[in-house]
């Protein structure tokens, strides 16, 4: 994707074709090996780093002109400090391997054409007291670059979305995991659209249900009437959407049962979104001997004279909660009675997406993303009275 971008956009190849050592990293625009002017009068190199919009593959003008300094503050010829770009000193980790230590705000009328104008400028401001000090420094310096495409990434295009908001570091918390989803059913379709949004290394899916019309309206997207009359399995179906997206999808269109459960080896952590039944207590049985965190979710919905009530659950298992979760039967393995509130069948779609919602969250508590304090394993969320409780604090 980085030689596309160069390729693909003028601003970007200028800045090349003009001897400028700039690379993309993640979802930032780096130039390396700019000169500056410390406090001491020497001159040393620093980086300039900026965040990238884009549309697709296209760069668009930038949308801030604030960017990051990996260096000492730059300063004039005197060693002086250039105040007029002051914005922010402090230490930035960025993600992907950067770090700045100041963010720059220097805007011209009308802002930034495009990201020659933003970067040549700002190695301008930077590069010219050490040009006075040493006449042979510049931020030009020509460096040759084997520039290869980035096929380490689990995305077909750079995902800028937290690099432009400072959280890329807390982003790649969530990468390298290999992560279930069991069951793609109105829930489970949602936990998949937001994993498929994150650079988790693998989302392997387990259904061997056909997508039918029902699932339509229970499930995120709007398939049309032809896609519907083909009556996909539901894990080609999502695939054929999310892999244009994320390379890391893989469809296994059969259901979990005692006999198979070797199809879960490799994974490190799973979503449980499937219906109490006879598969359930030996798949919980080997996510436990394999040491495999796992969250299970469930919702139980019931028609009343005043609408629909009833209750979503979250059940969060790991290595040091095993015990927890399994004294107070919080994950029922069988199907319910009468009087099982998780036992209907009933589903719409924003209470679908709200039980994958609370899911997701809880799982990216576990990897560092979210602040967690009462770090509850159990989750309960009544419909009537809009009452979330947490239990089961570890």
């Amino acid at each position: 994707m980085s030689r596309a971008l160069f390729s693909r956009n003028a601003d970007l190849a200028k800045l090349r074709e003009e001897g400028y050592f700039v690379q993309v990293v993640g979802g930032f625009l780096v130039m390396r090996e700019v000169p500056y002017v410390d406090a001491n009068r020497k001159v040393r190199k620093g980086t300039l780093i900026s965040s990238l919009a884009l549309a697709g593959d296209q760069t668009r003008p930038p949308d801030t002109h604030v960017l990051h300094f990996d260096g000492d503050y730059p300063c004039f010829a005197d060693g002086i400090r250039i105040a007029a770009i002051a914005n922010q000193t402090t230490h930035f980790d960025l993600g992907h391997g950067l770090t700045a230590e100041h963010a720059f705000s220097s805007k011209p009328d009308g802002g930034y054409r495009d990201y020659h104008h933003k970067m040549s400028t700002y190695a301008s401001i930077i590069a010219g007291p050490a040009a006075v000090l040493d006449s042979t420094s510049t931020p030009r310096p020509y460096r040759a670059l084997d520039e290869e495409e980035d096929a380490d990434s689990v995305f077909n295009y750079v995902e800028t979305a937290s690099d432009r908001v400072g959280i890329g570091a807390l982003t790649a918390k969530l990468a390298g995991h290999r992560v279930a989803i069991i069951g793609l059913g109105g829930s489970g379709s949602y936990i998949l659209d937001m994993l498929a949004k994150t650079p988790v290394a693998e989302i392997r899916m387990f259904d061997a249900d056909e997508f039918l019309q029902h699932n339509a309206f229970r499930a995120p997207g709007a398939p049309s009437l032809e896609e519907l009359r083909e009556a996909p399995l539901k894990v080609n179906h999502f695939k054929a959407i999310y892999e244009r997206m994320h390379r890391g999808i893989t469809a296994v269109p059969q259901a979990i049962a005692a006999d198979n459960l070797d199809l879960l080896d490799g994974i490190d952590f799973a979503f449980l979104s499937l219906d109490a039944g006879e598969a359930k207590a030996p798949l919980v049985e080997r996510l436990h001997a394999r040491g495999v965190g796992f969250i299970d979710i469930g919702m139980g919905l019931e028609l009343g004279d005043h609408g629909l009530s009833g209750i979503l659950r979250v059940t969060t298992s790991t290595p040091a909660t095993r015990e927890q979760v399994s004294s107070h039967e919080r994950i029922p393995l069988a199907g319910g009675g009468d009087g099982d509130v998780y036992a209907s069948n009933i589903q719409v779609a924003d209470l679908n997406a709200l039980n994958a919602v609370l899911a997701v969250i809880k799982w990216k508590k576990l990897c560092g993303f979210y602040c967690d304090l009462e770090n509850e394993h159990h989750s309960t969320y009544t419909l009537d009275g809009n009452m979330l409780l947490n239990e089961d604090q570890s």
